[in-house]
């Protein structure tokens, strides 16, 4: 999935699954949540007070890079670590000290973990037998749950005999049919090839709706995160720096962390030269201008706007009209299939990214070494903090 593909996938992500409840109590709160480790003599603060509530139903993913405290996040949902400070409640109620085993939800990791001497039945009807429930009650459950997860007819397999899909599926069908409240993922896409991964995002959601429980899914992947989740917290150095819906996120980041970090983003910095009415304008140059929403500017006050390059349109004459409008020259073009991206460098020496689709009727035909203009509407400008 393209960075392009992935913002579309966010604007109907929340609207084509089940609504969460979050009018009830939440299924998940960590309030102040905190966790330090003690490596080589020195504290490491691996998660800095973080507070957050999860709704009952919700696909949420804490989505960051590697090592900014996600995993750890997650694992102290688990109760597989213990925070240094602050509390964690379960459907209301406080579980901060108590053991994993104890908790009503279960945990999938990324090397799904399935026993290679049993088949699909036994290792899915495992935990079922393992707290002695009734024979007949194991048969509905666990032929139930493989209906869910498209495994029906494969009962007898062994994990060596299926794809990394089907394996993924045996993993979470075995978590399931234990019926916990709340599931809680661990990158478990990680190991699978690019196309697969992406059939099996949209699998993942289905499951979700299907069940209706709680899953909390931890990522580095963008395009996962925007394509599954009702909400999502970016996560860096063991802060949240955004807790939206991906819609949310996508076109109008809180930071500058998120804009560069979700998907691909234009950060272009400015001093407005006129803010008169609902609409400021950024000079850029002497000639290039960037219009954004006025929301309180003052001509002198320095500004940073992000601005998605599938916003952007290039054109060969400077547009006319209520417009953002920065001229440039085309460094480079890659043609990537369904789209181009473009290289245009500013004026000033900064560098633009723009995406046009690969349609007959594409706006420009611009190519390298080309004096070109870049032009979009001022609601695509968005200033970060705002």
């Amino acid at each position: 999935m393209t960075e392009i593909q992935a913002g579309e996938a966010a604007a109907g992500t929340a609207a084509a699954g089940r609504s969460p409840d979050r009018s009830a109590v939440p299924a998940i709160e960590l309030d102040a949540v905190s966790k330090e480790y003690l490596s080589h003599g020195e504290t490491v603060r691996a998660v800095k007070g973080v507070t957050l509530s999860i709704a009952e139903g919700e696909f949420f993913s804490l989505l960051g890079p590697s090592g900014c405290g996600k995993t750890t996040t997650m694992r102290m949902i688990a109760g597989f670590e213990e925070p240094t400070s602050g509390t964690v409640r379960l459907h209301g109620q406080d579980v901060t000290d108590v053991p994993p085993n104890k908790r009503d939800v279960n945990m999938v990791f990324q090397s799904y973990a399935l026993f290679p001497h049993m088949n699909v039945w036994d290792n899915v009807a495992f935990g079922l037998k393992r707290k002695k429930v009734p024979d007949a009650e194991i048969k509905r459950r666990v032929g139930e749950i493989l209906e869910i997860v498209d495994l029906t007819g494969r009962e007898k397999r062994r994990p060596r005999e299926m794809s990394g899909g089907q394996q993924q599926r045996v993993a979470l069908a075995r978590a399931l049919v234990n019926r916990p409240r709340a599931l809680l993922l661990d990158e478990p896409l990680g190991a699978l090839d690019l196309k697969l991964r992406q059939q099996m995002q949209i699998e993942l959601k289905r499951i979700q709706r299907d069940v209706g429980i709680t899953f909390v899914y931890v990522t580095h992947d963008q395009s996962e995160a925007l394509t599954m989740s009702d909400r999502i917290a970016v996560m860096n150095d063991g802060l949240v720096e955004q807790l939206a819906d991906p819609r949310e996120i996508y076109e109008r980041p809180a930071t500058a962390f998120v804009a560069g970090f979700i998907g691909t983003s234009n950060l272009i910095t400015g001093e407005v030269s006129d803010a008169s009415g609902d609409v400021a304008t950024v000079r850029l140059g002497d000639r290039g201008r960037v219009l954004v929403n006025g929301g309180g500017r003052r001509p002198g006050d320095s500004v940073q706007i992000t601005v998605r390059p599938e916003k952007i349109r290039i054109l060969l004459a400077e547009p006319d009209g209520q417009v953002s409008a920065v001229p440039g020259t085309v460094s480079e073009v890659v043609y990537l299939g369904t789209y181009n991206s473009y290289a245009v460098t500013l004026d000033n020496g900064a560098e633009v990214t723009v995406f046009e689709q690969n349609a007959h009727d594409s706006t420009s035909t611009a190519e390298r070494g080309d004096s070109v203009w870049l032009s979009w509407q001022p609601h695509h400008s968005y200033a970060i903090g705002s």
